[in-house]
């Protein structure tokens, strides 16, 4: 997961309005916020892999940690004083969650590719979705993913499973993210505790940075890299999400969350050439129509 987006994080939803529905250039405007958010989250995350090189997925997140603090930090405005043990407790494990979460996704992506990884670690918001519910469709689409995974993880002389692993490490990252921000949102209002859980993760790869600097001095390219996919990945679609979701509903904002793998394979392809065989295309069509499916019948 790559942004902390309000909808797939589990933070309470818009309430429903009462009133007339709002223009329709407004919901243009949020759908093709959409559009943009996620081709930025996706663009950003191939920008950063050109880093991997010199910085490595480790200093790459290092520095979209703390891009990430800079931007939350500005929009939540935490009260870091008034907090209490209570609140700090659950913001802690979210920062822990935040730093693994993207550390796993980024080495996953140096790995097995842009396209993979974000699938597999978009299984963890959908078993959130899927284990609360209790209807045959919701079984069928359970099915229809697991068939999907299976598929891609199936044996094969090229099988990359320690990515693979790193993958599955950040769907359960995000499905640990969102229960932990439920938590979060219920003790502390507004984004604060957003902000403060990623201004510790950024403290926590801080001296990650120190050493990297100390031990071979990175690249102005490479640290340009680094910071654009801070920018495209954390900064844009979290703005993004906050202007969308005050123009389009929940349910849609969702939905148009699940092509979130389709598009990170195609910017794989067409920005990094990772060709994907049909095989695979395949499988993260059929876990994109599970979560898809459940969606569509749960608005209903």
């Amino acid at each position: 997961m790559d942004s902390p987006s309000t909808a797939l994080s589990g933070s309470p939803a818009p309430a429903l309005r009462t009133t007339a529905p709002e223009p329709v250039r407004g919901r243009s405007a949020g759908v093709a916020t959409m559009v943009g958010s996620g081709l930025s989250n996706q663009v950003g995350a191939a920008i950063g892999s050109l880093a991997f090189p010199v910085l490595g997925p480790l200093g790459v997140v290092a520095v979209r940690q703390y891009v990430a603090a800079l931007v939350l930090f500005a929009v939540g405005r935490p009260r870091l004083r008034d907090f209490t043990w209570a609140q700090w407790r659950p913001v802690l494990g979210l920062a822990v969650v935040f730093g693994t979460m993207n550390l796993s996704l980024y080495t996953a992506i140096d790995r097995i590719g842009l396209g993979l990884a974000v699938t597999l670690e978009f299984l963890g918001p959908l078993t959130i979705a899927l284990a609360a519910a209790r209807r045959r469709v919701d079984a069928l689409c359970a099915v229809l993913a697991a068939a999907g995974v299976v598929t891609l993880m199936r044996p094969q002389p090229s099988t990359d499973y320690p990515g693979m692993g790193l993958g599955l490490l950040a769907a359960c990252c995000w499905a640990s993210y969102i229960l932990l921000n439920r938590s979060v949102g219920r003790r502390i209002p507004g984004a604060q505790g957003s902000a403060a859980a990623a201004g510790v993760s950024a403290l926590t790869f801080l001296p990650i940075g120190v050493i990297l600097v100390l031990h071979r001095t990175p690249s102005a390219e490479a640290v340009g890299y680094a910071v654009a996919a801070g920018v495209l990945s954390s900064a844009v679609p979290y703005l993004a999400d906050l202007f969308t979701l005050r123009r389009v509903p929940a349910q849609a904002f969702g939905l148009f969350m699940s092509v979130n793998p389709l598009l990170a394979a195609l910017v794989g392809r067409l920005f990094l050439g990772q060709d994907l065989g049909p095989t695979e295309w395949a499988s993260i069509g059929a876990i994109v129509a599970a979560n898809m499916l459940s969606m569509l019948v749960r608005h209903r």
